[in-house]
């Protein structure tokens, strides 16, 4: 049984039951659900005018020995990227590219000159687009003064007219930019006109959260191609800037901030990923930095499930990265890469490189939706692991869903051509998908309901690059030991029939080949290890030869010490790793010096006190064992013994007793409904020095107490390295503010890499 945390509940919040009034595979909003809503709670009208919020218009504005440094860079090598990742990708230096939202003009001088040439596939998506009815210089705006999504019990909604426009408007602007053709630039600039001189608010019930996002990035889009026709005059463009920056980004910026006053991750991904491809759109069209670096930070590292890490849930081996929507249906995580793919695609436009962030974390999504909603064979479709997902409002999924499976988006020509002809990578489900969906249509050709209208659309014909010569080699190779096995995943190359894992005992070779003809996953498991550090590289196979070798990996399959707090300096607040790794303690607040179970402890005072670990301490760590001598003096729930985490979202910790009178330990990548528990029998005693002790095997942990098993728990799939990247790693505090300190004395912590065995664990404590 888990916490309880006190929320506010939201209309839209994440159900188990996916008929929600969000887009769901091109279907009509939900008259059930709106029904379901209207008998829970009273309707809100959300209505946002040019003076809700008061915004100007637009404007510019580790220490460690060799093999634990090695460690770093490959069993946890997503977490160990992060940091430098973020310092790069932060900002487009304040220089925007014009037009540079999802085309640039060179992209825009090769469609030329591919339907110049009558070149396949580019030609076949021209012809879809010239035949689409919304291109046509008899197509009539219809500005609405207020647009209504969702039902607030008062207007209709109308929100249909809004994303017909923009459909027009886009492919009209797509249509004079590839033929210089200026009566289809006259016709989208007529529509754009006309909507900015008419609109005033945005309602509806909190479905405007999601009309704001996707129509918003969508419309910025059309008026991004368009700023640079000399037809366009100032004072219009400048009447749009202010429209998007006044009516959509208002809406954009409260619900990632606020999320309607619901807890960050109670919304699905896709709320928050259109909302931010909204942002960073509305931020180059304006030329407003703050804008575009907010849109950015969050993709990287926001409390929501926009926030790339929640959005890839949970990586399987082979990179496969399970989409937070998979369990829900199909047509919501496809959506998710539109939207995502939508935002790397902009961003990197601008110089910045979210495809590549966190060790291509879209592409690992991108690969597991794709495949899952890939047929195999005659009419099965391909499997794909899965691994339970829940969160603050219970939707407890165990399994993938198939509703709507097959749903196909004309999005999927993007991210092909981003990682294979721009990157030399691999991405062989995403070839698939868009070769299946080729040639990609616009809004108009996916049905006449809003999914069809959801991504702008055309991918063959503005996003087809040049097959690539050659490919990249291997890269990214990681590996992670676990119950003496070390698995390895490795992202492939272009052009590549096969690969080859080598393994030698020493950084740099000699290496010997130990597997070759590996093709699908791009995973493999190295068994029947003695114990010790083993170095693995990979290569790969091609038409044209053998590649060179990938980055190095190395894996620890021994136990082996990691970080060692004595607590016996007795005096000062830093507390010395005798492990030689360089992880020092710093005693914060009402942290003392005591006697201990052995020479010193650190005494914390149940009120301020804590000791803080460096950052990151865990990511690369995958079986383990966290011991240490604890003195509790009086007891209380959900105080802590540690808690390594980011916040409330990804953590794991160890208490002496849970709301449920026992001690537990936890480790989550989704709040505390996601957790995965080992739960003991007891709780920790008071009054007494005692030995606690967890450990991980493979899906194996185990709690002890005294030297004695109290609590295990065969089924665990998470482990530290998967929490990722953790700044607030703390001994005696929790992750949870309302949470009390740990009052009591702790000494001889512990941490290992690989799991003591329980002879192991009485000998520590003998010793």
């Amino acid at each position: 049984m888990k916490r309880s945390k006190p929320r506010l509940v939201d209309t839209q919040r994440i159900v188990a039951n996916p008929g929600t009034s969000e887009t769901q595979s091109g279907q009509s909003d939900s008259l059930a659900m709106q029904a379901q809503i209207a008998a829970s709670i009273s309707r809100r009208t959300f209505l946002y005018s040019l003076g809700a919020l008061a915004l100007s218009a637009c404007g510019g504005e580790g220490v460690g020995t060799s093999s634990d440094q090695a460690a770093q860079t490959s069993e946890a090598s997503r977490s160990a990227s992060t940091t430098s990742d973020l310092a790069q990708s932060s900002s487009s230096n304040g220089t925007f590219v014009h037009p540079g939202l999802l085309h640039t003009q060179s992209d825009f001088d090769r469609m030329s000159q591919k339907v110049a040439a009558q070149a396949s596939p580019w030609i076949d998506s021209w012809n879809i687009l010239i035949a689409n009815s919304h291109v046509s210089l008899s197509y009539s705006p219809r500005p609405q003064a207020v647009v209504y999504r969702g039902s607030d019990g008062v207007h209709s909604q109308n929100y249909t007219l809004l994303y017909n426009d923009i459909a027009a408007a886009y492919a009209c602007a797509l249509r004079w930019k590839v033929t210089g053709a200026t009566a289809y630039a006259d016709k989208a600039v007529q529509i754009m006109n006309a909507w900015s001189s008419a609109l005033t608010a945005l309602g509806g019930d909190t479905n405007v959260d999601l009309a704001a996002g996707i129509y918003g990035y969508e419309f910025a889009n059309a008026g991004e191609i368009m700023r640079t026709y000399s037809g366009w005059a100032a004072v219009d463009f400048a009447r749009f800037q202010n429209m998007m920056s006044s009516i959509f980004y208002p809406i954009n910026h409260d619900f990632i901030n606020r999320h309607n006053n619901t807890q960050e991750t109670h919304y699905w991904a896709n709320w928050d990923l259109c909302n931010l491809a909204s942002i960073m759109a509305i931020g180059v069209l304006c030329d407003n930095q703050s804008l575009f670096d907010e849109a950015v930070t969050f993709f990287q590292s926001g409390p929501g499930n926009g926030c790339i890490l929640q959005a890839v849930y949970y990586v399987h081996p082979g990179y496969l990265g399970q989409w937070q929507e998979s369990g829900r249906d199909q047509g919501h995580a496809t959506l998710g890469i539109a939207l995502a793919g939508a935002i790397c695609e902009m961003a990197w436009n601008q110089g910045v490189d979210l495809y590549g962030y966190d060790n291509n974390r879209f592409l690992m999504g991108a690969e597991y939706v794709a495949k899952s909603n890939l047929i195999e064979s005659g009419t099965t479709y391909y499997t794909v692991p899965f691994v339970r997902y829940n969160n603050v409002d219970n939707v407890n999924q165990t399994g993938f869903s198939t509703s709507a499976q097959g749903t196909a988006r004309p999005c999927w020509a993007l991210v092909y051509n981003h990682y294979v002809n721009r990157k030399g990578m691999a991405a062989p489900y995403t070839q698939k998908f868009a070769v299946l969906v080729q040639p990609e249509g616009g809004g108009g050709n996916y049905g006449s309901t809003s999914g069809g209208y959801d991504q702008l659309g055309y991918g063959t014909l503005t996003c087809t690059l040049d097959a690539i010569a050659n490919g990249v080699p291997p890269s990214g190779l990681a590996a992670t030991s676990s119950a003496g096995q070390v698995i390895l995943s490795w992202w492939g190359t272009a052009y590549a029939t096969s690969y080859n894992v080598q393994r030698g005992t020493a950084s740099g070779g000699p290496y010997t080949t130990i597997a070759s003809g590996v093709t699908d996953l791009l995973s493999y498991t190295d068994s029947g290890l003695a114990a010790g550090t083993y170095y693995y590289v990979v290569t790969a196979q091609t038409p044209s030869g053998e590649t060179a070798a990938s980055n190095e990996a190395v894996a620890i399959t021994a136990v082996q010490l990691q970080t060692y707090l004595t607590f016996d300096e007795g005096s000062g607040t830093n507390a010395a790793d005798s492990s030689g790794k360089g992880h020092t303690g710093t005693l914060t607040g009402g942290a003392t010096w005591a006697a201990g179970k052995q020479g010193h402890a650190v005494s914390l005072d149940g009120n301020t006190g804590y000791v803080s670990l460096p950052a990151n301490i865990v990511a690369d760590v995958s079986d383990f064992t966290i011991a240490a001598w604890v003195y509790w003096n009086a007891s209380k729930n959900w105080e802590r013994i540690f808690d390594f985490g980011s916040g409330t979202g990804r953590y794991m910790m160890l208490t002496p007793r849970a709301n449920t009178g026992i001690a537990r330990f936890a480790i989550t990548l989704n709040g505390s409904a996601g957790e995965q528990d080992i739960n003991g029998n007891v709780a920790l005693p008071t009054g007494q020095w005692a030995h606690v002790a967890v450990t991980l095997s493979g899906s194996v942990g185990t709690l002890y107490l005294n030297g004695n098993a109290i609590g295990s728990n065969t089924a665990m799939s998470f482990a530290p390295y998967l929490v990722e990247s953790t700044n607030q790693n703390w001994i005696g505090r929790s992750q949870f503010a309302a949470d009390p300190y740990f009052n009591g004395l702790i000494d001889e912590f512990r941490i290992y890499r690989n799991a003591l065995t329980a002879e192991q664990i009485t000998a520590l404590i003998s010793a």
